[in-house]
């Protein structure tokens, strides 16, 4: 199985990997917070889960890491 996005070109998305980590975290977190105020919870089962959306998010620089 492929990881998407691949993690050796996400690492180069942010400054360090501990930058990376937490910016993941963060924006996670938002993703789901958000998730919950919608009461979006019905009928998100064939999406992906906040981490996976997170990670394309940043691959895509929808999110920008920043120190």
């Amino acid at each position: 199985m492929m990881i998407q996005p691949p993690i050796d070109e996400l690492i180069k998305k942010a400054p360090c990997r501990y930058a990376l980590v937490t910016g993941v975290a963060k924006r996670a977190l938002e993703i789901t917070e958000a998730q919950l105020s919608n009461n979006s919870e019905e009928g998100t089962e064939g999406k992906d889960k906040a981490i996976s959306q997170a990670c394309k998010e940043i691959y895509s620089d929808e999110f920008i890491i920043k120190i």
